[in-house]
């Protein structure tokens, strides 16, 4: 794999930008759209933006079907289902267990060989969770709690799928598993969610704004930046830059939302944080950015 370029750096820093104020503005809509219909709104709008700029994937139709049932219909169901009873910062803390169910399905299915460091960064990781799970404040989210999690566990699975394509680029990847998502997300909306009709009649401009960045930036040019970088680097290489990602989120929670991170919280997080840098951050970790 390549060493990082400058332009790969910026592109992997606007990444958890990008996705941790996209926590924070779905929070806000998920409270008008119904979550899966909300996923199904975005991924529409990043397919029709971007298959006019991409070529056929020949050959690759069915691989690319069945990444998108698993690393976006699936996934942002459980995900933003979840994220409907929780505060945006705090499940965009939950998410980085993403990490390790990445770390665990290498092994499994791609006959990685994590070593022992990365199998103790996972146990802290999973013990931040059990910590955040006890608080009284989130005694009756245990279903959003696992729902997400189970979300983590399909985003990871996705990714194993993509890292197995070859000859396909990134903008590619994000354009076409946009279109096969979409139709996806509206079955699923209408098998298990109600209301979707009326959402939409009294949806205000604010909601349909949301929708936009949630398409267009988040999703085409947050994919975009993260299927190029993991096209050409290792996932460990790029993984630790999405640490940042639950830090962009509590701020834009805090700043928009209101959002108020306890310390009870915060000692739950930060024991997840501890453990995904356990599993990604080495020593040498800034000197593979070329100068």
């Amino acid at each position: 794999m390549n060493q990082f370029t400058s332009k790969h750096v910026i592109m992997a820093l606007f990444v958890p930008l990008l996705w941790g104020l996209g926590f924070v503005f779905a929070k806000g809509a998920i409270n008008h759209f119904p979550p899966i219909l909300l996923m199904a709104f975005r991924f529409s709008l990043t397919a029709l933006v971007l298959v006019w700029f991409t070529p056929l994937p020949v050959g690759k139709f069915f691989q690319l079907f069945k990444i998108a049932i698993v690393a976006a219909a699936i996934q942002y169901s459980l995900t933003f289902t979840g994220v409907k009873g929780l505060e945006a910062g705090l499940a965009s803390i939950i998410v980085q267990l993403e990490v390790p169910f990445l770390v665990i399905l290498g092994a499994l299915l791609l006959r990685e060989k994590p070593g022992y460091k990365k199998w103790i960064g996972i146990a802290i990781s999973f013990v931040g969770v059990a910590i955040m799970s006890q608080q009284d404040e989130l005694s009756g989210s245990f279903i959003s709690i696992a729902l997400v999690l189970s979300g983590c566990f399909a985003w990871a699975l996705g990714q194993v799928m993509i890292r197995k394509l070859k000859d396909v680029s990134g903008m590619q990847v994000t354009a076409w598993i946009a279109v096969f998502a979409a139709p996806q997300l509206f079955f699923m909306s209408a098998v298990f969610e109600d209301g979707q009709v009326e959402a939409i009649r009294t949806a205000n401009p604010l909601v349909w704004w949301t929708v936009l960045y949630l398409g267009l930036i988040m999703t085409c040019l947050g994919y975009y930046f993260w299927n190029t970088l993991i096209r050409h680097h290792d996932v460990s290489k790029v993984a630790p830059f999405l640490l940042l990602l639950p830090v962009f989120s509590v701020l834009g929670g805090n700043l928009f939302l209101g959002e108020i991170i306890t310390l009870e919280k915060f000692y739950g997080g930060a024991t997840i944080l501890l453990g995904i840098g356990v599993i990604v951050l080495k020593p040498k970790f800034f000197s593979m950015v070329t100068r």
